[in-house]
C-alpha cells in the first residue's frame, strides 16, 4: 500500500478529518474529535498507528511480529503500530484501518454515530 492508497483509505469513511496537530509531516485521522489513525506519509518503511481491540492487538503482534508491534507513543494495550511496506495482506490493512475507525465510531455518543450512519 502506498502512502496516497493509504491516506485515501483513511479518508474514505464518513466525516473523516485529517490534521498535524504535532508536526506537518504527521497525518492524524479523526472521526468525531477522536483520533483512529497516526502515520507520517513520508517514512520508511511507512507505518500507521490504529486502535486495537487488546486481544485482538496480542494476537496480530504474535502473528506478525515483525510487521506489527505496540503502537508506538501510544497505549500499547490499545494501540498497534502496523508495518504497511507490502509485507502485510493488502485486505488485513484494510481491515485493521476500518476496525480501528470502528472502535472509535463506537466510543461516540449515541446521536454522533447515528448521524454516521454507524449504530
Amino acid at each position: 500500500m502506498t502512502p496516497e492508497e493509504l491516506r485515501g483509505l483513511c479518508l474514505s469513511f464518513n466525516e473523516v478529518v485529517e490534521e498535524f496537530p504535532f508536526r506537518p509531516e504527521i497525518s492524524v485521522f479523526k472521526v468525531g474529535g477522536k483520533l483512529f489513525a497516526l502515520t507520517s506519509l513520508d517514512a520508511k518503511p511507512l507505518t500507521v498507528n490504529l486502535k486495537c481491540d487488546p486481544e485482538d492487538a496480542i494476537r496480530l503482534r504474535g502473528e506478525y511480529p515483525a510487521l506489527i508491534a505496540p503502537g508506538y507513543h501510544m497505549n500499547k494495550r490499545h494501540w498497534n503500530t502496523v508495518t504497511v511496506d507490502g509485507g502485510l495482506p493488502e485486505r488485513l490493512v484494510r481491515e485493521l484501518v476500518e476496525d480501528s475507525y470502528d472502535l472509535v465510531v463506537a466510543g461516540l455518543p449515541r446521536a454522533e454515530r447515528l448521524r454516521l450512519d454507524r449504530p
